[in-house]
């Protein structure tokens, strides 16, 4: 298993509409690419956001982090949409899990 974990701020006047459109048509086209495994995203009350993306492995995320498509997106949100961002990346995280029986 491959994360990414984008961590984000909307700059104050960006085109909401236009952001909200290129945010779907690039989940929609993450989720048909080979090796995608889960999308969630997560905002908090100071207005940054947590995108968690799970892939099968790195060549998987690393398709998808150079997808034309998805490259055009990312350059219009240096330019348009985003005031900072970071990304992580884990390969093989160790993980531990917890679900209460009978749930």
């Amino acid at each position: 298993m491959f994360v990414v974990v984008f961590r984000n701020r909307k700059r104050a006047a960006i085109d909401a509409a236009a952001y909200s459109a290129d945010a779907a048509r690039m989940e929609e086209l993450a989720r048909a690419q080979p090796g995608f495994v889960s999308f969630k995203s997560y905002a908090a009350d100071d207005g940054e956001v947590i995108a968690l993306s799970e892939w099968a492995d790195a060549d998987a995320a690393r398709a998808w982090g150079s997808h034309p498509d998805h490259a055009r997106v990312q350059a219009r949100g240096r330019a348009e949409y985003y005031q900072d961002y970071t990304l992580y990346t884990c390969e093989n995280p160790r993980t531990h899990s917890f679900e209460r029986p009978g749930a």
